[in-house]
């Protein structure tokens, strides 16, 4: 067994959700959505640093880390400009304790994490040291060129839509994102693409589900609302 951290990433500021409240704070069922993400790991993990976005560090921890209760929370950290560069301002903020670390990197607007994927990511990563959550696709997917012109179509069989929470051993993720921001490099969209290009470490899929959706767009918090109203109802009818 390890000490296992989460990473939450509660920075964005929601432009395409058109509100002038940040994505994870907007309400589900009278509850932020940022909560519902919290407490998911509460359960499973030793501790909990929150990057949040510049300016709203005081606001979160008042009124979601400890309005609710969220015990787990050691942290809550100012993030950067971009999600990588938040990232990294939370992988230095875990305490070195000389005792094995293992990190996950969730975004605080995936509220619909659900506790047994949390488990199955912590056992593969201690098993692996890098594992992602992901789904098989189920369309067909077309690579294609900046004239919008298709170029080819991978075998859907190969091809898994990522998700997270993305998880590593921490002095191999932390190595691989100093040596990312030391080369300037812009492009990174998520943790995994950090250790595949300057990590050392294969990367493992941890099948997740098709509810871990990520609140982005209007038409996201109406999804949202169903599968949140379909949690409630099984969990009435347990």
């Amino acid at each position: 067994m390890s000490k296992v951290v989460c990473i939450m990433l509660a920075g964005g500021k929601g432009k395409r959700m058109g509100t002038k409240v940040s994505k994870q704070y907007l309400l589900l069922d009278e509850k932020p959505v940022l909560f519902y993400s919290l407490k998911a790991f509460e359960e499973h993990v030793d501790e909990i640093i929150v990057v949040a976005a510049k300016g709203e560090e005081e606001y979160c921890k008042e009124n979601i880390v400890d309005k609710y209760g969220i015990e787990k929370v050691s942290a809550v950290v100012t993030g950067g400009a971009e999600r990588y560069l938040s990232v990294y301002e939370g992988l230095k903020a875990i305490k070195k304790t000389g005792e094995e670390t293992h990190v996950l990197i969730h975004d605080g607007a995936r509220p619909f994490i659900c506790g047994d994927v949390i488990k199955k990511t912590i056992e593969k990563v201690e098993e692996t040291g890098a594992c992602i959550v992901a789904v098989p696709s189920k369309d067909t997917v077309k690579i294609g060129n900046t004239d919008n012109i298709v170029e080819s179509t991978p075998d859907r069989r190969n091809v898994w839509l990522v998700q997270t929470p993305q998880a590593f051993e921490y002095e191999a993720i932390f190595e691989a994102y100093k040596k990312a921001i030391a080369s300037g490099r812009e492009d990174i969209t998520d943790d995994s693409m950090v250790m595949e290009s300057f990590g050392d470490k294969e990367i493992h899929f941890v099948e997740g589900n098709y509810d871990n959706i990520k609140l982005t767009t209007p038409e996201d918090l109406i999804h949202g609302m169903a599968i949140l109203r379909a949690k409630m109802d099984i969990g009435k009818n347990i």
